[in-house]
């Protein structure tokens, strides 16, 4: 990543479903609150989360220029939605990001993205949100970018990219049990377009179809989220059709420069907003001081 140009994200918390943000169209009629980034050139992105025992928990994509590692990170939340606790969760000896929340059968699930190493590996809740443990059966046939399930009427789909960056497409899989076996189920391309071929948060089934959230841009961190959506029943032949772009609004400046996540927790929905930092000397600085 260039020193010139640095990308810095936050996450936000938007006091409305998600459905209803889809409904608008747009993200500007509702009321965000901000988680704050602990200090300069740390990026806080990729939000997922749910309510557990009566408070909101949210897992992010941490990111430190410093270290150029990045991490999964847990805050809970008060009903202010201020932050009460934060600590980071799971670190492994590849770079993790898109830390996708699934409940199932009274357990909680994370399938973190692996980063280009090939590793995809889906997580079980030992102590939700602080304690995590890998699920040895779980295959995945291909290594992928984004991969985010969803259960529909019962089967269990699964969207995702390509990790060879020459097929770069939305994907879909199918499965019958969340940990699969995946490795039977023929794949299809579900979306031949670079501009929504990466997944940017959590699907909806809402008026006789299921929305998808997909990232804009020709990079892992396009400029809003594309909605897409395909009508039900889904099959491996399904076509998406393109729907509205979300921005982030002008009042949200400097972090107005970017949205890419847009996913669901109830009554809320978690958000990621992207700022420039072009301080390229302090950049090459830390890069100089922290390098290995």
């Amino acid at each position: 990543m260039s020193i010139f140009r640095t990308e810095i994200w936050k996450t936000g918390v938007i006091t409305a479903p998600i459905e209803r943000i889809i409904e608008a169209g747009s993200i500007d009629p509702f009321p965000i609150h901000w988680l704050p980034l602990s200090g300069s050139f740390r990026s806080l992105s990729d939000p997922f989360g749910l309510w557990h025992k009566g408070d909101l928990y949210v897992l992010t994509t941490y990111y430190d220029y410093r270290t150029r590692k990045s991490v999964i990170k847990a805050f809970r939340l008060n009903g202010m939605f201020q932050v009460m606790e934060e600590r980071i969760v799971l670190s492994e000896a590849w770079n993790l990001a898109y830390p996708t929340l699934i409940e199932e059968d009274g357990e909680i699930w994370m399938l973190p993205d692996p980063c280009g190493s090939g590793r995809l590996t889906l997580y079980r809740a030992i102590d939700f949100p602080w304690r995590w443990e890998a699920v040895p059966d779980f295959v995945f046939p291909s290594a992928t970018i984004n991969a985010t399930p969803v259960k529909i009427d019962g089967q269990w789909w699964m969207f995702y990219t390509s990790a060879d960056p020459a097929t770069e497409a939305l994907k879909l899989a199918r499965s019958t049990h969340l940990a699969g076996p995946w490795g039977n189920i023929p794949v299809q391309r579900a979306k031949n377009d670079k501009n929504g071929s990466r997944m940017g948060g959590t699907p909806v089934v809402q008026d006789g179809a299921v929305v998808l959230p997909t990232r804009t841009g020709l990079n892992a961190c396009g400029d809003c989220v594309r909605l897409i959506s395909a009508p039900l029943p889904l099959s491996t032949t399904s076509s998406f059709d393109p729907g509205n772009e979300l921005r982030a609004p002008t009042r949200c400046a400097p972090f107005a420069q970017g949205l890419h996540t847009l996913s669901a927790a109830g009554d809320v929905t978690f958000i990621d907003a992207k700022r420039i930092e072009r301080n390229w000397l302090y950049r090459l600085i830390i890069g100089i001081k922290y390098k290995k």
